[in-house]
């Protein structure tokens, strides 16, 4: 794939032909409903195989070629052209394919309500080719050890379909919040705690999950060695099964830092019982808080490579938005939360006020700001196909497992032709 970002005057037109495609198959890549309506700094990716590169002022053939991982003599003979000629600005150059590493991608997927929305089925179905795993969210702890069940629908028979192994999803989840005081029962009584891991087998077999996943969040900072025994005794129940066992952490950058949605959460440990952990890389941005990247990739980093002191890459999955938020200015603490909304509808949201995209380098992600109405100043933070390939990047770079989305329903096509592009999804 070629990532292109439009710049003033082009249109999907004479972008087709500087990449040798065409029109049609642009707009299918990126599900645009209305092709003619293009941002000022909107990322599109390119269907093609490989991608171009347009010399600039300064370049070499050999700088070129160590951009992108391959021989400035590869590269030359690819292009045909002689190692030793100078470039002139503005030519274009083909750059192949470097071959691609395995990964596994996990999504979460979110029914509400009395069934679940088509759009959410719809969505598991047409990017079950991408994942290694798919998680309803979520099976909730009740304080006798029972469990209450989310709406499934299809979704077992989707993943069967797909090849996709269906992640069982256990949460401390209580009147809708992550709730300390049942994680304090779940973790210190015993037939509780016997009681659940009956029910989760009893279900697991039922459904067809592959996988059981803990995300038990919100835990008090002394239930900490009590969460680790409950998952020593978990690997050893289902993992008896064949079955694999996750959980999801914090983002963390340190074996010591304080906060209730941290202390209960001991990386080391968890890298030495668990198959893998997700670490929950998202929020920085987040709707009860003031407007910046919910995903920054400095803070992603530091979070990761803190994790690749405690346990192997091998165990860990990142943790990936699929949405942004549009906040309305000035924030005021306690004030109207900011909106989440897919990438797709932050670029319609662009076009509507006129206003171009930005990409802010450092935290390697789009945004911009627009006035409503109303009059009332905004400021949007989302993500892109650039944004998403720095990730992509870093995954590569630290050695990673792969990456987890929270979550589907969020409409966002050049995310899942990236992996394509990157990877070869695992399928277990």
């Amino acid at each position: 794939m070629q990532i292109h970002v439009i710049e003033p005057g082009q249109s999907l037109f004479t972008i087709a032909q500087a990449y040798n495609t065409t029109v049609e198959q642009i707009v299918q890549a990126n599900e645009l409903e209305s092709p003619e309506q293009l941002v000022v700094g909107q990322a599109l990716v390119i269907p093609i195989v490989g991608q171009f590169y347009f010399v600039k002022p300064g370049d070499s053939l050999f700088s070129i070629a160590s951009q992108f991982g391959i021989s400035y003599q590869q590269l030359a003979q690819v292009n045909r052209i002689n190692p030793n000629q100078p470039l002139s600005p503005g030519m274009r150059l083909y750059i192949p394919p470097t071959p691609k590493r395995e990964a596994e991608f996990i999504a979460y997927i979110e029914p509400r309500g009395e069934t679940v929305a088509p759009v959410l089925e719809q969505s598991a179905r047409t990017r079950a080719p991408y994942l290694t795993y798919l998680a309803p969210f979520s099976f909730q702890i009740q304080r006798d050890g029972s469990l209450k069940e989310p709406l499934l629908n299809n979704f077992p028979q989707i993943t069967k379909d797909n090849n996709v192994t269906l992640m069982m999803v256990i949460t401390n989840i209580e009147n809708d919040q992550f709730s300390d005081e049942l994680g304090r029962i779940v973790l210190n009584d015993e037939k509780v705690q016997q009681n659940l891991f009956d029910n989760i087998v009893r279900l697991a077999e039922k459904y067809g999950f592959r996988d059981i996943h803990f995300d038990m969040e919100y835990l008090r900072p002394e239930d900490r060695e009590k969460y680790n025994a409950f998952l020593r005794k978990a690997k050893e129940t289902f993992g008896a099964k064949g079955w694999l066992l996750s959980t999801a952490l914090a983002p963390k950058t340190s074996a010591t830092q304080k906060g209730p949605w941290y202390e209960a959460h001991d990386y080391k440990a968890h890298g030495e019982i668990v198959d893998f952990v997700v670490i929950m890389t998202y929020e920085w941005g987040y709707s009860g808080g003031p407007a910046q990247p919910v995903s920054p990739i400095g803070p992603v980093r530091e979070v990761l490579e803190y994790a690749l002191t405690e346990m192997p890459g091998s165990k860990i999955m990142m943790g990936q938005n699929l949405y942004g938020y549009d906040w309305t200015l000035p924030f005021v603490p306690g004030g109207k939360y900011a909106r989440a909304i897919s990438p797709q509808q932050a670029i319609r949201i662009a076009y509507d006020n006129n206003v171009p995209i930005r990409y802010d380098k450092k935290a390697e992600a789009p945004t911009f700001t627009y006035t409503d109405q109303e009059g009332k100043k905004h400021e949007v933070w989302f993500e892109d196909a650039r944004s998403i390939q720095a990730k992509f990047d870093l995954v590569k770079e630290l050695g990673l497992r792969g990456v987890s989305y929270w979550k589907l329903g969020l409409s966002f096509p050049q995310n899942w032709l990236l992996i394509q592009d990157n990877f070869n999804v695992n399928k277990i």
